[in-house]
C-alpha cells in the first residue's frame, strides 16, 4: 500500500475536511448542511468542540477523515471520545484505514484528554459499518438508546408560554 499519513487536522484544512465530511454524508444519503467557515469555527475556533485527524496519501490527497468529541462518563469515571464521523475514500476500504484511524484517535484522545473508552453510533441500515465496528471488537450499549432534540422542539425548550 502506498504510503499514507495520518495527521491532526489544522485550520487551512477546513475545507478539504468538509468536503470529505460531505462525501460521508453523501455515501449515507444525508444532508450536509456544515459550511467550511462552520467547520474552521467548530474545530479551530475560539472554544473548539470537533477534534479531526486527516489521512493522506503521498499526494497529499485526503482519503481517509475521523471527527470526534471528548464526553465525560459519570457511569465509567472516565473521559470517552464520541466518534461523530469516520469516511474513508472507497478506494481505500478493506485496508485497515478506517481501524488506522479509530487507533490514532484512540493514542490522540488518551494523550490530550485521558480517554478510556470511544463511542460512536451506526445507522440501522449499515450493516457493513455495523461488521466493520464489531469485527474489531465495538458492542452494543443494550442499556441506551441516543434520543436527539433538534429544530422547534430544541429552539423552544424552556419556553413557559
Amino acid at each position: 500500500m502506498a504510503e499514507i499519513t495520518i495527521r491532526q487536522a489544522e485550520p487551512q484544512d477546513a475545507a478539504g475536511l468538509n468536503r470529505a465530511l460531505g462525501r460521508l454524508s453523501a455515501d449515507m444519503g444525508d444532508a450536509h448542511l456544515a459550511t467550511d467557515a462552520d467547520i474552521a469555527r467548530v474545530c479551530f475556533g475560539p472554544a473548539p468542540v470537533l477534534h479531526a485527524l486527516l489521512a493522506e496519501n503521498a499526494g497529499g490527497t485526503i482519503i481517509g477523515v475521523i471527527a470526534c468529541s471528548p464526553f465525560f462518563s459519570t457511569v465509567y469515571g472516565a473521559v470517552g471520545i464520541y466518534v461523530s464521523d469516520l469516511w474513508v475514500d472507497e478506494d481505500m476500504r478493506g485496508k485497515r484505514l478506517g481501524q488506522r484511524l479509530l487507533a490514532a484517535v484512540r493514542a490522540e484522545g488518551i494523550d490530550k484528554w485521558d480517554a478510556r473508552f470511544l463511542r460512536l453510533g451506526v445507522y440501522h441500515d449499515n450493516p457493513s459499518a455495523l461488521a466493520f465496528y464489531e469485527r474489531i471488537g465495538f458492542v452494543h450499549a443494550s442499556e441506551t438508546q441516543f434520543l436527539t432534540l433538534a429544530g422547534h422542539a430544541f429552539e423552544t425548550l424552556g419556553d413557559t408560554r
